[in-house]
Formats: structure tokens, C-alpha cells, sequence
């Protein structure tokens, strides 16, 4: 029964991540392709092409490339935090135990990486590029590790999904209090009151999806004015969404039981439509089902779809589209440094921490996992890609020669970082591999 309602659903959160990681995979292809051909111009013609609205007292005009990093990744962000709230609540983080391996794995991938990128960098121009190997890619870690099958146990993939998941807090932090500029103090402090407002509603286990939706795109604007990047309304907004059910499983059942006597009493009389009772118990249903339903995980479960298989790949497309040429301008030592942040900072981090967190006892491996599979997950999470091409964008901006390097050197360290990774985890199964049964 555990396994039902738990594994069961992380198994579909992996297929699903798995699937949107070769969509990733594709997408990057496609721009990469489609920006070297004789096409090209059309594919920054199309990104560049401005859309808005405009009127004497407001306007929102922007390229479209901006709408998808500053409007459309907004939901990526807000199902990250969905994700960081439900992990904190009822996962894999909420408890100290449970916790305390992920935890100490992120602050592993999140500042071995750092300093390795200050200690190389040597150019102050691109100093501001620290933050880009910090966060691990979910959808492509996990897509690695589908295509390993059997070799690799469901709890691994618990383990990458957490620590990532902490990774990804850690990257909404960054971007937040270190690539933000110009802060107009008074439009955040009326985002922030919106946003305590619907915290206490939720807490008070009030809850309307007709308000939070306008509320949303309102403190969304006031983030894009203000000067903190308009992401992080994203990771907020989630905070506010309740993760318990209005009624418990007992009334549900009770009142799901009345419901299905109610209607099957009226079917014995016509067989061929539904009377008006019936029809005021199908509306009763809806309306226990949405009743029953936690709204934090139905809001996860009904966008994670839009975000792994929509959001993330047209990302993918409108931002991997490096040009390569002979002619062409590359700051070397940027994608060096960048390729080596991913590859060894995030390869020694999260191995180190690891290895200190069980020498202290403070935490246990993952059951079924050896500490060679630690440590190939260790490799692998220095694929980072989605979350480091979005800081890439805001630490070097309008800086095109510095923002294309660090593409380089992102898809050359997460390319490196995914084979090594996918070797060693490949070598350090245990034989016969690991049964995931379908449940």
C-alpha cells in the first residue's frame, strides 16, 4: 500500500523528467542546428521580435526571447516551488534524517563549483558568472539515469531529485539577492504584501483559484518593475498554494458512498439519460473531488506536464542556439572555467560532503545505493544547463561574446559531466540490477 501512493507517483514525477529530458536534448539540437544554417537569421529575427502591450500610462513590450525567460519560466519557477514546498512538508526533506544527505550534497554542488570558477577566473569582467555552475538539471540528470534502467535503484533517483531540488532553492536565492539591480523598494513591498495576504488565507486553509491567478500576474508586473528578476514571483506565489485537503479520506468516502447510492437509485428508473438528481450528484462529486484534492499537488500534478514537455524545451530552443564559426568571437578561458565549475566542482562537492555527512553519522546512504553510485550521481549532477543558461542570461546580460562562451562552456561541461557520470554509474551497478515494478 505504501508503495502504491508513494513510489507510484515519484515514479511518474521520474518518467515524466526522464521524457523532458530528451525533449531537452532535442530542442538543443534544434537550436543548435538551426543557428549554424543558412536559416539563421530567421532564428534571431523570431527571438528578437518585439510583442507587448502599450498604453500612456503602462507599457509591456518586450522581445519574445524576454517573455520566455522573464514571463514563461515563471511557471517552471513556480513549480519549483511547489516542489520545495511539498518536499519540505511531506518528502524526502521533511524531516533532519531524511534531509541531511540531500542537504549536505547541495551545499557540496553548490560551493565546490563557485570555487573552482573564482579560483580559475582571472579576467574581472567575468567574475559576475560565479553563480552559473551552481544548479543541477533534473530533467536531463534523470533522463540519464532512465536510459541506465534497471542498473540504477528508484532510491538514487529520490536522492538526485532532493538534493537537486535543494540546489534549485539555492539558485532561486542567488538570483534573487545577486542578480537583481535597481530594486524599487516600494513596488516589492507591495508584492510582498499581496503575497502574505493569500499566505494567510492559505493558512487559514482558504483557498480560491480565481483569486490567486490575477493576484499572480499583478505581483509578477510589480517583480518585473522593480528590479528583482520577475522568476521569483514564481517560487512565492507557490508558498502561498495550501498543501492540505479540505476534507480527509473518511468524509471523503462517506460522502463519495451517498453520492454512488444516490445515483445508482435513480439508474434503475431510466437507463437511457440522467436525471436531475443525478445530474446535481455529478456536480456534487466535482465538487467533492476538488474538496478532496491537496491544491499544492493538484496544481503540481496538472502543470509539471506544460513545464517538462512546453516551458523547458521552448527554452531550450530560444536560448541554445549558439553560432559556431571560424570567424567567431570566444572567450575561451570563460568556457573553460565554466566546463570545469560543472565537471570537477560538482563531481568533488557533492562526493566530499557525502563522505562527511556518513563519517559523522549525521546521515545514511540511500537503501540499496553503494557509495560508488554516490558518486557517480555526484558526477552527473554537473549537468546543469536550463538553471545555468538562465543566470548566464542575467549575469552577462546584453554582453553577447561572454553570454555565448558561457553556453559553450555549459553544454561542454554538462555533455562531459553526463557520459563520465552515466560510465560510472553504468559500472558500479550491482549485477542483475534492480527490479521497478509498475505500480
Amino acid at each position: 500500500m505504501i508503495k502504491k501512493y508513494i513510489l507510484s507517483p515519484f515514479q511518474r514525477f521520474v518518467q515524466i523528467e526522464s521524457f523532458s529530458g530528451i525533449l531537452l536534448m532535442i530542442a538543443t539540437a534544434l537550436a543548435l542546428i538551426w543557428a549554424n544554417s543558412g536559416f539563421s537569421y530567421w532564428y534571431q529575427a523570431l527571438w528578437d521580435y518585439e510583442i507587448g502591450v502599450e498604453s500612456n500610462k503602462f507599457d509591456l513590450i518586450k522581445p519574445l526571447i524576454l517573455w520566455i525567460n522573464d514571463g514563461l519560466m515563471t511557471v517552471f519557477f513556480f513549480l519549483i516551488g511547489l516542489e520545495i514546498k511539498r518536499e519540505l512538508s511531506i518528502g524526502e526533506l521533511n524531516s533532519i534524517r531524511k534531509a541531511t544527505l540531500p542537504l549536505f550534497a547541495a551545499i557540496g554542488g553548490m560551493f565546490f563549483p563557485l570555487l573552482v570558477f573564482i579560483g580559475l577566473n582571472q579576467n574581472p569582467e567575468t567574475t559576475g558568472g560565479w553563480g552559473i555552475p551552481m544548479a543541477t538539471d533534473i530533467a536531463f540528470s534523470l533522463a540519464i539515469l532512465k536510459l541506465l534502467g534497471r542498473s540504477v535503484p528508484l532510491s538514487l533517483k529520490v536522492f538526485l531529485t532532493a538534493f537537486a531540488i535543494v540546489d534549485d532553492l539555492g539558485a532561486v536565492l542567488v538570483i534573487a539577492v545577486f542578480y537583481s539591480s535597481g530594486i524599487k523598494w516600494a513596488l516589492i513591498i507591495a508584492a510582498l504584501a499581496i503575497v502574505t495576504f493569500l499566505y494567510i488565507l492559505s493558512r487559514r486553509g482558504i483557498y480560491w483559484k480565481y483569486l490567486s491567478l490575477p493576484l499572480a500576474v499583478i505581483v509578477w508586473v510589480l517583480f518585473l518593475k522593480s528590479g528583482i528578476h520577475p522568476t521569483i514571483a514564481g517560487v512565492l506565489m507557490a508558498l502561498t498554494i495550501p498543501i492540505r485537503q479540505k476534507i480527509d479520506t473518511a468524509q471523503f468516502t462517506a460522502e463519495l458512498s451517498q453520492i454512488a447510492t444516490s445515483i445508482s437509485g435513480d439508474a434503475k428508473k431510466n437507463k437511457q439519460l440522467l436525471s436531475k438528481n443525478q445530474m446535481e450528484q455529478l456536480d456534487n462529486l466535482e465538487d467533492l473531488v476538488e474538496d478532496y484534492h491537496s491544491p499544492l499537488q493538484y496544481l503540481e500534478h496538472t502543470i509539471h506536464g506544460w513545464v517538462a514537455y512546453l516551458v523547458m524545451p521552448i527554452f531550450a530552443l530560444a536560448n541554445a542556439g549558439v553560432v559556431i564559426s571560424a570567424g567567431m568571437t570566444i572567450d575561451m578561458a570563460l568556457a573553460t572555467n565554466i566546463a570545469l565549475a560543472l565537471f570537477i566542482g560538482k563531481a568533488v562537492g557533492v562526493t566530499l560532503m557525502c563522505f562527511i555527512a556518513l563519517k559523522l553519522k549525521v546521515a545514511d546512504l540511500p537503501q540499496g545505493v553503494n557509495f560508488k553510485q554516490i558518486i557517480g550521481v555526484a558526477i552527473l549532477s554537473g549537468v546543469g544547463f536550463t538553471m545555468s543558461i538562465f543566470i548566464a542570461n542575467l549575469a552577462f546580460g546584453s554582453q553577447s561574446v561572454f553570454v555565448d562562451s558561457a553556453k559553450i562552456g555549459i553544454l561542454a561541461g554538462s555533455f562531459i559531466s553526463a557520459i563520465v557520470g552515466a560510465l560510472v554509474l553504468k559500472m558500479s551497478g550491482k549485477k542483475g540490477g534492480y527490479e521497478e515494478k509498475a505500480l
